[in-house]
């Protein structure tokens, strides 16, 4: 599956350079400048989603919940793409925070419970850690213990 994709990322060369695509089974019109470029944005697009969607479904690491935002906002662009906004990868940022709002702390608040697991630390130790005050330098010290 993975190694299909480069083909499909350059599928957008055999699109016409015509805003207007004509055959004798269909007539399809765009508002982007023309089918080509259409096509470069709907796969520079979908090609990255279809390969994050692949990680994310056969990773098997409990951090992959993570990958679900560069997902969201790679579906977010196509879905600008496929409805031929004018403004696209601007407003995804918009529908993405909430999602981040949600995600990223749970991503950590299982890494803490999986090292404090690992480090034979209980629950209470860990909250009480959280309250010390700490320096920045002991902060960013701690990250990488």
């Amino acid at each position: 599956m993975i190694a299909i994709t480069p083909f499909l990322l350059y599928a957008y060369e055999s699109f016409p350079e015509t805003q207007i695509w004509e055959t004798s089974l269909f007539r399809l019109e765009t508002s982007f400048p023309n089918w080509y470029s259409f096509a470069w944005y709907f796969t520079s697009k979908a090609i990255p989603l279809y390969l994050l969607l692949l990680w994310f479904f056969t990773c098997k690491h409990w951090w992959h919940w993570i990958i679900l935002v560069p997902i969201a906002m790679y579906a977010f662009q196509l879905w600008g793409v496929i409805n031929e906004s004018n403004s696209l990868d601007e407003l995804e940022i918009y529908y993405i925070i909430p999602l981040m709002l949600v995600v990223v702390p749970a991503v950590y608040l299982i890494r803490a419970k999986l090292f404090n697991k690992i480090r034979g630390k209980d629950l209470k130790s860990f909250e009480a850690e959280l309250m010390e005050k700490k320096s920045t330098w002991d902060q960013i010290k701690d990250l990488f213990k």
